[in-house]
């Protein structure tokens, strides 16, 4: 089963019935949830560890379309893998459905964020008739979308996490997106080309270090969209990165948007930084 779209529901007042527990516990219970396809993924406090079973099957009568409850605890490693545990159900594997596109993933073992789902329909509408890299492919996050909508020359997505690269491949089958995207495994340090792209994507959040990498990867007058998380207090952080390694290689850069994307943490935001390098 498909799921057209990961949103957070809410039924708090529900759950709180179908569960016979203290009223002082019922405060702590959570008051949204996500779901990808016929997975839903919770997250509790933590004084409610002993009840997490509980919660799962009372989430899984709430919808009985879905298979499996996982217990987010949030993301691990330098390849940023989920963090879960299975409260409910066993089957961890779906197929999700957004803007258009179709995302297959183990939700145990690759991330899968709605919270950019804007910045996801953006790119959507960019890129047409252009080659692109996208440095972060993931499973796809931008790279499916663009493919589907905007129809590129040609999408170069790179994707270091093996786990990823699988469904990366599995998704662009299921896009029928195979004449556009040319999935590469490898680290973006070493495999990014250089003197091809109208676009490149830095959709990994830590990823000053490549910065080098993906301006080498544009065409004179092409762009690169930058992600980072910064710290409200040096929000200009990424727009200095961004000019000081177009500087270092011998290049001229331009910044024409940036904006915030979400919270990230407290007093931490995703924002992303486009730049038009010359």
């Amino acid at each position: 089963m498909i799921q057209e779209k990961a949103r957070y529901y809410s039924k708090e007042k529900t759950i709180s019935s179908i569960l016979n527990i203290p009223e002082s516990e019922k405060k702590l219970l959570p008051r949204g949830w996500q779901i990808l396809g016929e997975i839903i993924i919770v997250t509790l406090n933590e004084n409610l560890g002993h009840r997490k079973k509980e919660v799962g099957e009372a989430l899984l009568s709430l919808y009985p379309r879905c298979k499996t409850v996982l217990l987010d605890r949030g993301i691990r490693g330098p390849m940023r893998e989920p963090d879960r545990e299975i409260i409910a159900g066993n089957r961890t594997e779906t197929i999700h459905k957004e803007n258009g596109c179709f995302f297959k993933l183990d939700a145990m073992r690759v991330m899968f964020s709605q919270g950019n789902l804007a910045e996801k329909k953006r790119m959507s509408k960019l890129g047409k008739n252009e080659t692109v890299v996208d440095m972060f492919a993931g499973i796809g996050y931008f790279s499916i979308p663009m493919a589907v909508h905007s129809k590129p020359k040609k999408i170069i997505s790179i994707e270091i996490n093996p786990v990823s690269f699988v469904y990366l491949k599995e998704n662009i089958t299921l896009n029928k997106a195979g004449n556009i995207i040319e999935p590469i495994a490898g680290d973006c340090a070493k495999v990014t080309p250089c003197g091809i792209a109208d676009r490149v994507i830095m959709g990994y959040l830590d990823g000053h270090e490549y910065l080098s990498q993906g301006i080498s990867a544009l065409l004179p007058g092409g762009i690169l969209h930058y992600h980072e998380a910064v710290p409200e207090a040096i929000e200009q952080r990424p727009v200095e990165r961004t000019l000081e390694a177009s500087r270092e290689a011998g290049r001229s850069a331009q910044i024409i948007g940036m904006h915030r994307i979400k919270k990230y943490a407290p007093g931490v935001w995703h924002v992303v930084v486009d730049v038009r390098v010359d």
